[in-house]
């Protein structure tokens, strides 16, 4: 998402990334033969739409323009403590002293893990914590409202409906051109099916299945594991610092689920 922002404007890269994301989840339900979701589920699948894949992604992407791509990572994934809050407030889940510390050691570990150098605009700051606020609404919204609804189906949708609004602001607002090089091809396919298409499916249904503040700070293993391949397939350093934050993320995520 960092380097696509040399080869396309942040509203640009986002606006194709789900709009091609949607056409991937599309072509899979045309496949599986997915009936539309019935019509008491659209409203929330719009808002979903709107908070995780409009607001949410358009948000971090603008963010990677004024901050630290790791300053930006750490914001993103505060995610689960805004799930936790909310989670007791609108899903009635117990909001222990345990699981507060197991989230807080979590993001601390993130932020012990990438080395992070607090640095940049601190509106730029507060905006990213925003697009991590925006994802937790959505992961709330799916946990009360569209726990029933069958979740290819309004993944796909949400998608949709994303992608549509994100294509109508960059079509009025935004130029339009872009840098189209094989690094560029590279970046978006990657982001389209991966990043898109596949993980917002994987996502929904952990989150199904599990309760909402359990399932958030899962996802603070995903540093953890682009680290290590960096270690492993690049040749990075494996620091003491990478050790120590990659062991108070796992042990978060352990104090969590157990609590």
């Amino acid at each position: 998402m960092k380097t696509a922002n040399e080869y396309f404007s942040p509203e640009i890269f986002v606006a194709y990334r789900f709009s091609f994301g949607a056409a991937v989840l599309l072509f899979f339900a045309y496949i599986k033969k997915l009936p539309l979701p019935p019509k008491k589920f659209w409203g929330w699948i719009f808002w979903t739409g709107f908070f995780q894949i409009t607001l949410g992604g358009s948000i971090v992407q603008y963010c990677f323009q004024y901050l630290d791509a790791g300053l930006v990572s750490v914001l993103n994934y505060t995610m689960p403590m805004w799930v936790t809050i909310l989670a007791a407030i609108f899903l009635g889940e117990r909001l222990t002293k345990k699981k507060i510390f197991g989230v807080a050691l979590g993001i601390i570990g993130i932020g012990v893990l990438m080395n992070v150098n607090i640095e940049g605009e601190f509106s730029a700051m507060l905006i990213a914590l925003s697009a991590a606020l925006c994802w937790a609404i959505g992961n709330i919204i799916i946990k009360a409202k569209l726990s029933k609804c069958d979740p290819i189906s309004m993944t796909t949708w949400q998608m949709v409906i994303g992608a549509v609004l994100l294509a109508i602001y960059a079509a009025t607002f935004e130029d339009l051109r872009a840098n189209w090089t094989l690094a560029a091809v590279a970046c978006l396919a990657y982001n389209v099916v991966i990043a898109s298409a596949i993980a917002f499916l994987l996502w929904v249904y952990i989150l199904e299945h599990m309760q909402a503040s359990k399932a958030s700070i899962s996802v603070l293993g995903v540093p953890v594991v682009g680290v290590l391949g960096g270690v492993i397939f690049l040749g990075e350093p494996l620091t003491i610092s990478i050790i120590i934050g990659m062991l108070m993320v796992l042990a978060g995520i352990f104090i969590v689920q157990h609590s």
